[in-house]
């Protein structure tokens, strides 16, 4: 497939900003190649890579997460659908995993987010002698499954 489409028409058809296609760019996410004028051209596969992105994103997947994705794919190629769907199965398990603890917060959080301090006076879950040290660092009533 021919590298024809400009960084603007991309940009148009994704609804992203030029500014993000070049992030994208700096970050590997996304390639370019240069024509006789200097100016950016992108295959139309691009689009479905930016597809991709947004979704991620939207989901709260970390860029790098998302590189390591796209790098894991044979010769660095745009998702297809039988990619998309083992994709998809991962990102649903990591999903489901951060609703776990996103409810564990919602349902403490009116009281105490679980994080062990001993500056809470109120706090229904006080931590004498600082004893939930022994459990390891930052929210620890949060993080038992």
């Amino acid at each position: 497939m021919e590298a024809n489409l400009s960084v603007g028409q991309v940009a148009k058809r994704t609804g992203v900003k030029v500014s993000t296609l070049h992030f994208y760019e700096t970050k590997g996410l996304i390639t370019s190649w240069r024509n006789t004028g200097n100016q950016r051209r992108y295959k139309a596969d691009v689009l479905r890579r930016i597809s991709v992105i947004k979704v991620a994103q939207g989901l709260g997947v970390s860029l790098e997460e998302i590189k390591n994705v796209f790098r894991s794919l044979p010769k660095n190629r745009t998702p297809d659908k039988q990619d998309w769907q083992t994709i998809s199965t991962l990102w649903q398990q990591q999903l489901e995993q951060r609703i776990v603890q996103l409810n564990k917060l919602k349902d403490s959080l009116d009281g105490c987010i679980g994080c062990g301090c001993l500056s809470l006076k109120s706090c229904p879950l006080y931590n004498p002698d600082d004893t939930l040290a022994k459990q390891g660092v930052g929210a620890v009533l949060l993080n038992k499954r």
